[in-house]
């Protein structure tokens, strides 16, 4: 095996088997790039095509190794991808279908003029991404070296099909970029859905955690604020504190107005801070206000 290369499936995980699975044979360029060549059947697709067109492929010795159907999310494989297949014409005395380390072709049911990744959503699809799995897996680069696939036969018979990249590149190729090929298809077929760009993108880094925002405390409103007749929002939130901190001397619950209940229950809050005589006298100060955090109201 060429250095830096993988192992790859020969099989692709739920793929029917047609036919012998003997296509082909060894590759003749091993130790040149790993690539896919995709296709398009010129028929209709669908699950009643599937296996109609597997049988005329056979028929006239024209198998990939792979054939898909796009409505169905069928798959199935003529032999396997490490072996060479017979979907491709030679380029003089030089066969196509052993270029590379591996070169997988697709066949996939549809027409060129009509490409098939139009309205095709990957996500749904999990033979799909198995095939284009198993091209990553074999050390397929995820780039189309040729460039984009074009549109029209005419487009086509006007580019190059430039030997050197063919030989030398690894990626997706279309039928219709590679030397010795009298045929235009795909079509203009999405390269974001082939080979899937989309769906190797790198997740995003998880976003950095922020601190929970800072409560806000009622800042502490001076001793002289706590007297008879004070009526409040801030000493209901303060007996509720003083409950929650287990300093509860009230009988009936914390209420607006500061009465004897509340002076009582923050006179143990300033026991339980360690304050004692005239210092635990109920009467809120600063330093005992600020470490009771009073939600502000």
């Amino acid at each position: 095996m060429p250095r830096g290369a993988t192992a790859g499936p020969a099989y692709i995980t739920g793929a029917v088997k047609f036919g012998d699975q003997s296509i082909g044979g060894a590759m003749d360029y091993p130790n040149n790039p790993p690539r896919v060549v995709w296709h398009t059947t010129e028929s209709p697709a669908g699950a009643s095509y599937f296996t109609s067109v597997a049988a005329y492929l056979i028929r006239v010795a024209s198998e990939p190794q792979v054939i898909y159907d796009p409505v169905s999310d069928k798959l199935g494989q003529f032999g396997p991808l490490t072996q060479s297949a017979r979907a491709l014409q030679n380029d003089g005395t030089r066969r196509t279908n052993r270029e590379g380390r591996v070169c997988v072709q697709v066949e996939v049911l549809g027409y060129a003029s009509k490409p098939w990744t139009k309205g095709f959503d990957p996500a749904a699809k999990p033979n799909f991404r198995k095939l284009l799995a198993a091209g990553r897996a074999h050390n397929v680069p995820d780039v189309w070296p040729a460039g984009n696939p074009l549109a029209t036969a005419a487009a086509v018979a006007k580019a190059p099909r430039n030997r050197t990249t063919w030989q030398t590149k690894g990626g997706h190729f279309s039928h219709g970029q590679i030397p010795g090929q009298t045929h235009w298809d795909p079509g203009a077929i999405d390269t974001n859905i082939v080979p899937g760009k989309a769906a190797v993108t790198k997740p995003a880094a998880p976003a950095t955690p922020t601190k929970p925002p800072v409560p806000a405390y009622e800042p502490f409103p001076g001793a002289n604020f706590f007297h008879a007749g004070r009526h409040s929002a801030v000493i209901t939130a303060m007996g509720r504190r003083l409950v929650a901190v287990g300093c509860s001397r009230y009988s009936s619950g914390p209420g607006p107005n500061w009465t004897n209940a509340d002076k009582a229950s923050y006179a143990a809050w300033q026991r339980k801070l360690g304050y004692t005589g005239a210092a635990a006298d109920g009467i809120p100060g600063k330093t005992s206000w600020d470490r009771l955090r009073v939600p502000k109201v």
